[in-house]
């Protein structure tokens, strides 16, 4: 028989759920609550506010992110990894889209979770440089070091608001589709393709014909 899923478990996933289906800011804990059929004293039992559910959400998006958002180890990068990187990333920001969709309503919340991202943005922003120079060892782009930093920058701005561009250009903002994602991420691969070198340029448009989503595809209610 499977184990039973505790109950603070059962909250956490539930409040994932509703807050990437309705937005954050209509789920309130008693939503959360009716939605998983238990009291509210239940869940106040294990969470003294939506702040605390939010936290725990932010440590599992910060961990998945960290957990694949490095060079390659022992060995050079490929376009391959160019993919990983891709995939992993859509993944990351369709599973917990309510993060990006609402960000500085969030932030502004709570300040810890605030001072929190900003020490999780600068680890991004480093390691996207690591990653790019790896690329740039590899022979698969060629750029110098203002270069990467300022296109690393750039990827992030792009990741970060994607989502609120989708909600602005659409007028029911919370169903947003997983092709609409993958178009945020093909406009990051956009972004390196005035570096990339000869070699790699068969391979690195083969990624683009992947990822490619046609913006009314994307921009579809």
């Amino acid at each position: 028989m499977a184990p039973r899923i505790k109950t603070r478990e059962r909250i956490v996933q539930n409040s994932l759920e509703l807050f990437n289906q309705q937005g954050e800011r209509s789920v309130s804990t008693n939503h959360i609550a009716a939605h998983m059929e238990i009291s509210p004293g239940n869940l106040y039992y294990h969470f003294a506010n939506k702040q605390e559910i939010i936290a725990v959400l932010f440590t599992q998006y910060e961990e998945l992110v960290e957990s694949f958002l490095r060079p390659p180890q022992g060995r050079q990068a490929t376009v391959e990894d160019k993919r990983f990187y891709l995939k992993a990333l859509l993944a990351a920001m369709w599973n917990y889209r309510f993060l990006h969709r609402d960000l500085e309503h969030l932030l502004d919340s709570d300040k810890e979770l605030a001072a929190r991202y900003r020490r999780f943005s600068q680890r991004c922003l480093l390691q996207g440089q690591a990653i790019y120079r790896g690329f740039v060892e590899a022979g698969i782009v060629e750029m110098d070091s203002v270069q990467i930093e300022s296109l690393t920058l750039n990827a992030w701005i792009v990741l970060t608001s994607w989502v609120r561009f989708l909600c602005t250009t659409r007028e029911i903002s919370t169903h947003l589709s997983e092709e609409a994602f993958k178009r945020g991420v093909y406009q990051v691969l956009v972004l390196e393709l005035g570096f990339v070198t000869a070699k790699a340029r068969p391979a690195v448009d083969a990624l683009c014909q992947e990822f490619y989503v046609s913006l009314d595809q994307a921009l579809e209610q």
